[in-house]
Order: structure tokens, then sequence, then C-alpha cells
């Protein structure tokens, strides 16, 4: 029999990103599907006969006609909460409506859906509902659709991974309603859930039917805090309960510490704390018939997810998901007036050495190793930007030393990167404007000339005004930087650091 063909949505997220490595490793034929390209390209799959690379937006029907085109099986593995959509419920409502019409014109056989559980509930909070407003727009398509309706998913990476070990790990003590902190869930590991949707293929009676997926326990929140602090070798959190039981209160005090602590952006840690005082667990269990498996226990799930953490062994991380947007004035054919105003600074050192001996420490930068200069200033930018409701430094990186598109860097994101040579950081800090880092390698006879420069495009006269006003830090950090870098090195300095007006910085279309 010929093996289908699959397309996985969202494929550079947190869970179809893993899901394609489980179907090539099974043998099957799989097209990605992901809104960049070269997000997509930087993914750490191995070139494979059986694996299809495609650039489609579910918001954009037209796009989606050749992602579909000629494929058996689709998963839908989509969301829009970030900072991007301000509208996410009526973002995914639209994404499911485009996503069913263009199925139904297709050969698609099936679809097959990771939703949530708890979305049909009187106190469901607007994610849950979302994520079950999908479910029924799915269904109504004439492709009969797979539906996995799931509760917290534990692993390393994991939104609620991350939500869970910066709470416990940040707050000795913390004041949170009862009936918030009591609340029944039942989280699920990683691994369980992509068994589910991998092995959801080989059984038809799955095909038009929908379960609820959860782990062998049902705990409180209480219990899964302890339950880290314990795998983690840490203190017990002290909880308080709030002298109101209002579960309004509750949210707005969880808002406000994931402002300050958490390494998720408000775009998506607010929906999912707005979920807190609903009780998510399955209502029942056909699936553990269909598809026997080990389901692994909270504790063992946190104990993997550490590990993996501290070996820097994260396939994929919540970070991944969300577009690649490149300011449209880098587009190669733009008139240089293109855009408004263009803001532009830098510094540049030559050093006796190759490019491959300055290239380790430039993708090393952020996250636990710093920027190696001046790492309080950035530190109070990201405050400031926690504070602005942005991410903050709060992200980090995925791994200590390999840099890929698409991937998060602290209050950056990878726009391009071309070893040894070019490394481009798109901001997505809280700016009035928009704004590129990039560090650039030119070998000579003589050595390498590094240049580090910012590229900024303004909005409006406060953002002129508000680049001026950093001028002066700016050229204390990159000077700094590129000394630090240097010295890091050890090479001879031929020159510099001075300062230099970068050139034209452009992405071909």
């Amino acid at each position: 029999m010929k093996t289908p063909l699959i397309l996985i949505t969202g494929a550079t997220g947190y869970i179809g990103g893993r899901l394609v490595l489980r179907l090539l490793k099974a043998g099957y034929r799989v097209r990605a599907m992901a809104r960049s390209m070269d997000k997509i390209k930087g993914r750490s799959w191995q070139p494979s006969s059986n694996l299809e690379l495609v650039s489609a937006d579910l918001l954009d029907p037209e796009s989606l006609k050749g992602a579909l085109k000629d494929c058996d099986i689709a998963y839908y593995l989509v969301h829009s909460m970030s900072e991007e959509h301000k509208d996410f419920v009526d973002a995914d409502r639209r994404a499911a409506k485009n996503f069913i019409l263009v199925s139904g014109q297709n050969n698609i056989q099936r679809i097959i859906y990771l939703g949530g559980l708890a979305g049909n509930e009187p106190n469901a909070s607007l994610h849950l509902k979302s994520r079950a407003e999908v479910e029924t727009i799915l269904q109504s398509g004439r492709v009969p659709v797979t539906v996995f309706r799931c509760a917290h998913i534990i692993g390393s990476g994991s939104a609620s991974f991350e939500m869970l070990r910066y709470i416990t790990e940040r707050m000795p003590y913390f004041i949170v309603p009862k009936s918030v902190i009591d609340t029944k869930i039942q989280p699920i590991c990683i691994r369980n859930v992509l068994i589910y949707l991998e092995e959801c293929l080989k059984k038809e009676e799955t095909i038009g039917q929908a379960y609820d997926i959860g782990g062998p326990e049902i705990l409180t929140y209480r219990q899964l805090f302890e339950i880290y602090a314990k795998q983690a070798g840490l203190r017990k959190p002290m909880i308080i309960h709030s002298p109101t039981p209002s579960f309004k209160l509750g949210t707005i005090i969880a808002h406000f510490i994931a402002k300050l602590l958490l390494p998720i952006s408000p775009g998506i840690s607010q929906p999912l704390l707005d979920g807190l005082g609903v009780e998510i667990v399955t209502k029942e269990d056909t699936i553990r018939d269909l598809i026997p498996q080990n389901l692994i226990h909270c504790a063992s799930a946190i104990d993997r997810a550490i590990q993996k953490d501290s070996l820097k062994l994260v396939d994929t991380r919540w970070t991944d998901a969300g577009e690649l947007n490149p300011p449209e004035w880098m587009y190669e054919g733009d008139a240089a007036y293109s855009g408004g105003t263009l803001l532009q600074g830098g510094y540049k050192i030559s050093l006796a050495c190759k490019p491959a001996d300055i290239w380790p420490l430039i993708t090393g930068l952020g996250g636990q190793n710093g920027w190696y200069y001046g790492d309080i200033l950035w530190q109070v930018r990201g405050w400031m930007d926690q504070i602005a409701g942005g991410v903050g430094l709060r992200r980090g990186r995925r791994h200590p030393e390999l840099l890929n598109v698409g991937d998060a860097l602290d209050f950056w994101r990878v726009l391009d990167v071309h070893p040894p040579l070019k490394l481009i950081l798109l901001a997505e800090m809280k700016l009035p404007g928009e704004a590129l880092l990039n560090f650039e390698l030119v070998s000579d006879e003589k050595g390498t000339q590094l240049k580090l420069g910012t590229r900024f495009r303004p909005t409006g006269l406060y953002g002129i005004l508000y680049w001026y006003s950093l001028l002066p830090f700016h050229n204390l950090l990159f000077k700094g930087m590129l000394k630090a870098l240097a010295k890091r090195v050890g090479k001879t300095i031929l020159s510099g650091p001075e300062k230099y007006r970068p050139g034209p910085l452009l992405l071909d279309q």
C-alpha cells in the first residue's frame, strides 16, 4: 500500500516539531507546514526523501491549497495565542474555517486535532472555549476529524512546564485563593501525548471520534507545585490563602506575578492563567483501551523534563511557535527611503584570527551565558520590557551553543544565521519601532573584521527620541562587547573597536 502523505500544521511549534521527528522515524511521508520557510528550514530535522517543507498561512486560504494538495491526512496543531494576535479567538476561528474549506476541496481522508479539556464548562476561560470552538468548526466539515482533548502538558520546553518551573523556583511563597490552588487537574506527559497522536494513525476506529486524554493522576495545583519542588530539590513553597475566595482577584494576582517572573509573554500566559479555576480532568478514558501505553506519573514526567533541560536536550520549546516577521524595509529591491526613517549605528574591530575562531562566541550570546559586557544594563532593559508587558530576558535560549532561524534569544529572535559569517536578530521587546541587531564577520589576508551593527525604524517622534536617548548606552555596550569578545578569543587586536555606519542589510524576497 502507498504510504500516506501527512501534513503537519504548526510544524515549528512545540508539539508539531516533535511529531515531525516521530513520524519520519516511523517511516511516514511528512509535509511540514509553517508560515516562514526560513524558520522551518532552520529546524534540526535531517534531510529525508520522506520530508517536504511548505510555507503556508492558515489565515490565507490561497496558500493552503498548495499545502494540502495530494495530502491524505492532516494534523491541526496550531493556535493563535501570541502578542501578534490581539483577538486570538477570532484568529483561531478564521483559521479553522479556512482549513476545513480547503480540506474539503482536496482528497483529505481525515484530520487529527489536538484541543483542550473543559472548553464547554460554564466557567471556562476564553482560551479553553476557543479550543472547543475550533473543534466544532473542524467537525462541521466533510472530512472526518479525530479529536484529542488534552490536559496540561508536562515536558521540557512546554508553556505549562515553564510556568510551573518559574513559579516554584522563584516564589518561596505566594498568595492565592483556596478555590484556585485546590482546583483539580490531570496533567499528561508530552511523551504520552505524542504516542496518542502517532498511534491513532493505525487505528481506523478512531476516525471521526473524540477522546479525552490525561495522565494517570488527578492532582491539584497545590500538589503539582509540591511535586515539582521535591523533584527539583527545592523547599516546598508556602501557599497563603487569599482573604477572599474571589476567582477574579486570583487571576489579577496571577497576571501581575506572570508579568514579573514568567518567561512567557502576556499574550500566552494570561489566557492560560485565566483558566486556573477551571477543573481540567478527563470525563472518559476509552482511548486507554484503544491505544494502551504506560501513562507516566507526574513526578516522573517532571523529572524527565528537568533532566532534559539540564542536559540541553530540549527538542522543541514553546518559544519556537509564532511567525517570523522580517521588517518590510529589509527586502531586496525596496527603495532606500521605503518605510520611513532608518537609524543606524555600530562598531567594528579587527582580530588576527579566522571567523571560525570568533563564531562560537557569537552563537553563545544570551541566556545564562549573558552578553559578555554590561549585563546589568541588559537586565535593566529586560525589567523595563517586563513592566511594559513584554517578554524581557526571561525566555533565555533553547540551547547554550546552537542557534537556528526562529529561535528565541532573550528578547530577540534569530532572523537569519549563516555560520560562521552572519547572525541577524530581530527585536521582540516593546519598542516604538522595529529594531535589528547583526553580527558580521569579514575575513581578509590579515585576519577577520567583526562588525556589530543595529538598525532601528522608529514609529513617530517618540521613536526618534527613544533612539537618541539610548544612543550613548548603545555605544557603550557595543564597544564594550567587542572588547570583551576580543579578550575571550585571545587573539591580537589589529584595529578598533571603532565606530562604523552599517550598510544595507537585506534578505531575499
